[in-house]
Parts: C-alpha cells; sequence; structure tokens
C-alpha cells in the first residue's frame, strides 16, 4: 500500500492444483509494478520452513494456518498488502482469520476434484491416491468450501488472466487500492 494506508490481506484458499500460486504471482507482480508495499506468504513456502516440524493432521494444520495469520496480520497492521496463499480446509480456521485481521478478503479457488487432480503438476494426488500420502486434501481430509467469500473464481472455467481482473476489479471497486 501506499502512504498511510492500512494494509489488508487477501486470503486465497482452495485445493491443491486450483490455481492459487499462480493467481498470487500475478498479483503480487502487479502490486509490485505499481510500486504497492505487498508481501507474499506461500503454504509450500510455509511448510518448508517455518511449520516443517508440523504434521498434516487437523490440528497441525490449525496450528500451521494460526501462524500463517498472525504473520499476515503484523504485516498488514504495518500497511503492507499480503497476499496469502494456502490451502486452508477448515471453515473455522478462516473464521478466526476474518475476526482477527482486518481488511481480510477471503478469494475462494473453486475448482472441481477432478480438474485439480487433472492438473497435477506437483503428483500429490496421485500418490494420495496409491495411499502414498496420508491426510491429503480432498482425497482423505476434507475441504470444508467458504460459505461467502469477498470473491470467487471459478478456476475451472476463468482463464488466470480472467481470475486475477476479478480480483483487481473488485479491490478497485471497494477502493482499497491507492492507485
Amino acid at each position: 500500500m501506499k502512504n498511510n494506508q492500512s494494509g489488508l490481506v487477501l486470503w486465497l484458499t482452495g485445493l491443491s492444483g486450483s490455481g492459487k500460486t499462480t493467481l498470487a504471482d500475478k498479483l503480487l507482480d502487479y502490486f509490485k509494478s505499481r510500486q504497492i508495499d505487498c508481501e507474499r506468504l506461500d503454504g509450500d513456502v510455509f511448510r518448508r520452513s517455518l511449520t516443517a516440524d508440523l504434521d498434516f493432521s487437523p490440528e497441525a494444520r490449525n496450528k500451521n494456518i494460526e501462524l500463517a495469520g498472525q504473520l499476515a496480520k503484523e504485516l498488514s497492521e504495518r500497511g503492507k498488502l499480503v497476499v496469502a496463499s494456502f490451502i486452508s480446509p477448515y471453515l473455522e480456521q478462516r473464521k478466526k482469520l476474518r475476526k482477527g485481521i482486518n481488511n481480510f478478503i477471503e478469494v475462494y479457488l473453486n475448482c472441481p476434484l477432478d480438474e485439480c487432480e487433472r492438473r497435477d503438476v506437483k503428483g500429490l494426488y496421485k500418490k494420495a491416491r496409491a495411499g502414498e500420502l496420508r491426510q491429503f486434501t480432498g482425497i482423505d481430509d476434507v475441504y470444508e468450501p467458504p460459505q461467502k467469500p469477498e470473491i470467487e473464481l471459478k478456476t475451472n472455467e476463468l482463464s488466470p488472466e480472467e481470475c486475477f481482473k476479478q480480483v483487481i476489479d473488485y479491490l478497485e471497486s471497494n477502493q482499497l487500492l491507492n492507485l
């Protein structure tokens, strides 16, 4: 964000393969090109570094999202626009984030499981279906879709550019960007 404008958090949620990373990268490039003070928090990076010691049990998933949410909150309170992309599979997790973070915008990347499996660039669904990966969201652990996200993107119907445009249009129409 520019000047003394308070920050905001764009929380991208959806199944693995729904397009969170692609959209987050496009948004970050856009914000940086406009000199908007922004940060990117990515679930895969978070899991490899800050929360590498956590497993994928519901308790550990909640702790992972709690820590990510706390960092997003701290950054946004310093005026940054935070793009956070985490599967964050549980409704209760996201309700807590919404309550604890000012200017929290939930962006639901709604993509059917079969399409996410078709995309499966990391081979995770294949491993989960083969029993090599336990507690995988969408296979043997639940994903509870958002009930009222600020933005819902049907990523199996929209191109990455169309998804990007919808997010930017929402931010601009709600005067959330000081461009």
